[in-house]
């Protein structure tokens, strides 16, 4: 319980640092934003879940990570995504704009809240992406409502339970007191920037956090908390993954120290039809260091897994059995 508690508060960071030099928005300026930016609200069981669709074609849902709203993804990775496919974000329960369910907060509810959402926009079937704790959501939405997924894609995933390859205790000793979020400097969340970019990365981007994105919407300490509760006591998926049935991407950065890349190995063994990518110099925040090629992989898998040409696609010299390196 321990381990996953520290795990937890890991991605709880990690999430945050991605917005370390992000604007958060007042309440005021949340309700016009929430008027402006194309922000929709529909009741799916007992709470009203806060979404946007962006494009056209195939859906695509995308479950954003512990303590992030829809605003947290890349303006890059969604305007790429969404020249080829029906892109649909949303705030997971008491997230941003989304209001709390009475059911118990837990991983599994949360996949059932979005296996939801797709019921109340008259999908069928849909490709579903999740990272970090979304890619917990979307292993649960897969297994639990199957009839619902197309195609699966994990980014920065592990299995979760006594299974998974935990993240190195030390890498918590190196966080910042996080009994209050809200007090957290910015030096503070650069000081952990590690945990989430690798140091060859951030040595080649030193501008970095000079360049923030913008957060618009906010979510209570209180919440984030409930949020973080919720991954410590996921029992994981390792003795389901089997029954996942739609094809599954796994991607996984090589120097991610936040969930470890042996993790993609676990899921790609136990998943029976899935590829695994493995991305050199990207960690947790993955899909914040390459948006446009992380678009790329993501659209090829879609265009490609029902035929051998995804495979193809990969430049896979000198790889282990079921590895394949995107470059």
């Amino acid at each position: 319980m321990k381990t996953a508690i520290i795990i937890a508060g890991i991605i709880l960071l990690a999430t945050m640092l991605a917005a370390a030099t992000q604007y958060t928005g007042n309440s005021t300026e949340q309700a016009r934003t929430l008027a402006s930016d194309d922000i929709k609200i529909v009741q799916v069981g007992d709470i009203k879940m806060a979404y946007k669709v962006q494009g056209q074609g195939e859906p695509l849902v995308m479950i954003i990570g512990s303590t992030g709203t829809m605003d947290y993804w890349p303006t890059q990775f969604l305007d790429s995504l969404s020249s080829k496919y029906q892109v649909i974000v949303f705030d997971n329960s008491v997230m941003g704009y989304t209001t709390a369910s009475s059911a118990n907060f837990s991983i599994s509810q949360f996949a059932n809240d979005t296996a939801g959402l797709i019921d109340a926009l008259g999908i069928e079937q849909a490709n579903v992406l999740g990272i970090s704790m979304g890619s917990f959501i979307a292993q649960e939405l897969a297994i639990e409502h199957p009839e619902k997924v197309k195609r699966l894609i994990l980014l920065a995933s592990y299995c979760g339970g006594s299974q998974a390859i935990q993240a190195d205790p030390e890498i918590a000793k190196k966080m910042p007191d996080m009994s209050n979020l809200s007090n957290l400097s910015r030096e503070e969340f650069m000081r952990a920037g590690e945990a989430l970019y690798p140091k060859k990365w951030l040595a080649e981007n030193p501008d970095f956090f000079n360049k923030p994105l913008m957060v618009k919407e906010t979510s209570s300490t209180e919440n984030i908390k409930r949020q973080l509760m919720a991954i410590s006591l996921w029992p994981g998926t390792y003795d389901r993954l089997d029954r996942i049935k739609a094809p599954t991407l796994i991607v996984a950065g090589m120097e991610d120290v936040i969930i470890p890349p042996e993790n993609s190995l676990i899921l790609a063994n136990r998943i029976n039809d899935s590829w695994l990518v493995r991305l050199e110099n990207a960690g947790h925040g993955l899909v914040i260091q390459y948006p446009d090629r992380l678009a790329r992989i993501v659209a090829d898998f879609i265009e490609l897994s029902a035929t051998d040409s995804f495979s193809q696609a990969l430049n896979s010299s000198s790889l282990e059995t079921g590895q394949k390196k995107y470059r």
